[in-house]
């Protein structure tokens, strides 16, 4: 049985210039509401949604001076990231509890409770949703993959199409995730689209790409594989590569191109919505 890619990623940190580039935007928009909400308590939950290294999502909110709880329901997993935020030397709170249709939490507990890219993995994504808007007392945020971008439907159709009858696809439908918070009591405040660098959106290194598209060229394999060609926030975040963010923030021309969000969302990675309760 081949292992989940998760695993690899708790210890190879070379997560792939898409996924760093996915972290940093990330990172700016988490950015914005700490400073413009004062948000001080964070709920991720779950805590693994998007490729590469799990459970660094709120890396950045801890580096604000937030204090984060993370929810997993993989103890191997949980275990992993409990090491990586060890590393770090950031605080957390982790809980490993599996049922993420009734979490442990009294109403009214975090200022922000979160996902990013997760709800399809879930059996019950609808009572997850509820939850995160019955635990906090201001934001709840959400993203997930935009189904309509180009890497989206070539990973489907040609690439990577034993992925999707795992997942529940019901849950990339943004009008679904706001009924459903709707309902809860949200009120939204902001949506949009984040992760729009000039490439698309295969949830897979280059590499990997061509390999799967039948491409075989030495010169090509070289540049997606070899010695330079590695991407690693991991690094970023223990000082050991200050200028990653530089350099990877150079793509983000089509992210902060002042344009309406819905035009970008034909090439857009994800689409969020923000609300408040």
């Amino acid at each position: 049985m081949t292992e989940p890619v998760w695993k690899k990623y708790l210890t190879d940190w070379n997560e792939g210039l898409g996924v760093v580039y996915e972290r940093f935007i990330l990172n700016d928009y988490l950015d914005s509401l700490v400073d413009r909400y004062g948000v001080q308590t964070v709920l991720e939950a779950p805590l693994y949604g998007m490729a590469g290294v799990s459970g660094i999502n709120s890396v950045r909110l801890a580096e604000r001076g937030c204090d984060v709880t993370l929810v997993d329901n993989n103890r191997e997993r949980m275990e992993g990231v409990q090491n990586i935020w060890a590393r770090l030397n950031l605080p957390a709170r982790f809980l490993l509890h599996y049922d993420f249709a009734h979490l442990p939490f009294a109403d009214n507990t975090f200022d922000l409770a979160w996902e990013w890219a997760g709800l399809w993995y879930l059996p019950d994504a609808e009572s997850l949703l509820r939850e995160l808007a019955r635990v906090s007392r201001k934001l709840v945020f959400v993203a997930m993959p935009n189904n309509i971008q180009v890497g989206y439907q070539m990973r489907k159709y040609v690439i990577d199409r034993d992925f999707f009858p795992t997942v529940d696809e019901r849950w990339v439908q943004m009008s679904r995730i706001k009924r459903t918070l709707q309902s809860a009591g949200v009120q939204f405040v902001d949506e949009g689209v984040l992760d729009v660098p000039p490439w698309p959106d295969t949830v897979m290194p280059a590499a990997e790409v061509l390999k799967r598209l039948g491409i075989r060229s030495k010169k090509l394999d070289d540049q997606f594989t070899g010695e330079g060609w590695t991407w690693n926030t991991m690094a970023y975040y223990l000082g050991e590569e200050p200028d990653l963010r530089e350099r990877v923030m150079k793509y983000a021309w089509l992210d902060h191109a002042p344009v309406p969000w819905q035009i970008k969302t034909v090439w857009a990675h994800h689409r969020y919505v923000l609300g408040r309760v």
